[in-house]
């Protein structure tokens, strides 16, 4: 496909970077890639680029990253206005008068199927609820959070034992082939969009480390859910009741009813470690003490035995 056009780009993180190589391979004149400012990163806190300015410099496109887009002057120094800007989990919000910079408007790809899981953290929510279907919405930006009208949309399931982390690197391909299939009608303005259905709306904030720590009240196909919402960011993480952290990478809900108060180590041994909820049982099957790497449960068990044990419920 080649299309003439001069497009801007805004996005930050590695979901974005499918998005803009599908745009430089389009043959369009990407004339600026805006990207959030370089920051700490890490262990170390090294000042680290973005993934999407990493790969706007390994095709020699020009980079702008300001602190803020509401600063006086901020659209003269960006330079000549493009005919369209695409938008892929940027980070900051378009004030109005960028809305209008561009001759066809800004476009944004979100990772849901839109008004369902508006914000900031689309995907873990639509794990956190157990969809099975989620996907990506190419939609005209308007002042409000995710609510403007969907040019496309295409949509995926979401596997049974998929992370975040997993399908995360599927929707990221899957904007791009969205984007690339729509862009020389969006281009030619002959595409409609369809108003989204404010009744159907629903909320994605942003996820903290504080959603992460498991409550054994809740059942296991919850927390089974939690696991691998988190995954690979904040980390599932429990405590047990001598005070040791423990995190959670990987879990498995099991067939069978929980007896013993939630939190009880219920059995310890090769296939894991299973522990009692609020309904059912959750096998934890990939764990990582503090300070230490991550391993099989079978691992730890060696090093710490937990007859008798339980977690903070």
């Amino acid at each position: 496909m080649s299309v003439s056009a001069t497009i801007a780009f805004a996005g930050t993180p590695q979901f974005a970077v499918p998005t803009l190589e599908a745009l430089a391979a389009s043959g369009a004149d990407v004339n600026l890639v805006l990207t959030q400012p370089d920051r700490p990163a890490g262990r170390g806190r090294q000042v680290t680029a973005s993934p999407v300015k990493l790969a706007a410099a390994a095709r020699g496109l020009r980079v702008a990253q300001p602190q803020t887009l509401n600063a006086a002057g901020t659209l003269d120094d960006l330079g000549p206005a493009p005919d369209l800007l695409v938008v892929v989990a940027y980070g900051l919000l378009l004030p109005l008068q960028m809305l209008a910079w561009p001759r066809l408007g800004c476009v944004n790809l979100h990772a849901s199927l839109l008004p369902r899981w508006r914000g900031a953290a689309p995907i873990q929510h639509a794990i956190l609820a157990r969809d099975a279907t989620t996907g990506v919405s190419l939609m005209r930006i308007e002042r409000g959070l995710d609510t403007g009208a969907v040019y496309r949309e295409r949509s995926t399931p979401i596997g049974a034992r998929e992370t975040a982390g997993e399908l995360h690197d599927r929707l990221a391909v899957l904007a791009a082939e969205v984007l690339a299939g729509a862009l020389p009608e969006l281009l030619a303005g002959e595409l409609s969009p369809t108003p989204q259905q404010e009744t159907l709306a629903t909320r994605a904030p942003k996820i903290t480390k504080a959603d992460a720590v498991l409550d054994w009240r809740r059942g296991a196909l919850e927390l089974d859910a939690r696991v691998r919402a988190f995954d690979p960011w904040p980390v599932a993480e429990t405590r047990l009741d001598d005070g040791t952290r423990l995190r959670v990478w990987r879990a498995e809900p099991l067939d069978a009813e929980a007896t013993a108060p939630p939190g009880s180590v219920v059995a310890a041994g090769a296939a894991g470690i299973d522990v009692a909820t609020g309904a059912g049982i959750l096998r934890l099957v990939r764990v990582q003490p503090p300070s230490g790497r991550v391993m099989d449960a079978s691992a730890y068990l060696a090093a710490h035995p937990l007859d008798g044990a339980a977690f903070v419920a």
